[in-house]
């Protein structure tokens, strides 16, 4: 038997002293094989220092996704970079954005894309939603609404491309599949306060793109299951897109991280 610890927008920034240390305690009881992060872990200038406090106290490896915080007061690309080059040093630390397949059993593999909320569901014209991703992010910030929707249609299609070519081969190989990433990939995923967002939100809390490709591929691979686990909206829900592909969105609240789910897999 095995357990995986699945957490999602932990905002460690939001914790100081006493509730991050309990928190970091938290991540290590139970002694799962296997730390999940759906992303939102901190913000850019505090993101290395938190991941790797969080490795210090666990033995366990960590698996991870970026969330849109993890990208604040930062570069997109730069933060990419240094996290790419920190899972490389540091053993156990791994972050899904590398292509990486993981072996759970021979049955079950794990894969992950960091995500981004597309601009495509809802009304992206009409909705009078202003993001701090629009402020706070280099590559987002002072770019005017048609010029932001083209470049949230840039990042999502390049989740999707990668979420496609991960899935595709984790399907060649494995009968069940975990796919770790931080925004919902449908309409019927982006739950908050219990209710699906309406459509001046669905623009900045959806991937369409990516899951276009999930849908093609499951379809494709009948003979495999997907569960996918993301986060991003603080809404907890499920949804079942097909009778292969299920959706569950973890819930959170700023200051206080809490474990979504301990799943058991039996060997």
């Amino acid at each position: 038997m095995q357990k995986l610890a699945w957490f999602t927008d932990i905002h460690l920034n939001f914790l100081k002293g006493e509730g991050l240390s309990a928190f970091l305690q938290k991540i290590s009881q139970g002694s799962p094989d296997a730390i999940l992060i759906g992303g939102d872990i901190a913000e850019a200038p505090s993101l290395e220092r938190h991941l790797k406090m969080m490795k210090n106290h666990v033995e366990s490896p960590i698996y991870f996704v970026l969330g849109n915080h993890d990208f604040y007061h930062g570069s997109i690309t730069h933060i990419r970079s240094r996290i790419e080059k920190l899972s490389k040093e540091i053993k156990g630390l791994h972050w899904l954005g590398l292509d990486m397949i993981v072996e759970i059993t021979p049955d079950i593999a794990l894969v992950g894309y960091d995500g981004w909320s597309d601009g495509r569901l809802g009304n992206y014209a009409l909705s009078p939603v202003m993001l701090n991703d629009y402020v706070l992010i280099k590559e987002l910030a002072s770019l005017n609404k048609k010029e932001r929707l083209r470049k949230l249609n840039e990042l999502g299609d390049e989740a999707a491309v990668h979420a496609k070519k991960v899935l595709q081969v984790a399907c060649e190989r494995h009968q069940k599949i975990i796919c770790l990433t931080h925004v919902p990939p449908f309409k019927e995923a982006c739950w908050h306060e219990g209710k699906i967002s309406d459509d001046n939100w669905l623009p900045h809390f959806t991937n369409k793109a990516a899951g276009d490709v999930l849908k093609e591929v499951m379809v494709k691979n009948q003979h495999c299951s997907l569960t996918v686990l993301c986060g991003h909206t603080h809404g907890a829900g499920y949804a079942k897109i097909l009778p292969n592909l299920e959706v569950k969105t973890g819930g959170s609240v700023y200051g206080y991280p809490r474990i979504q789910e301990l799943i058991i897999i039996s060997q």
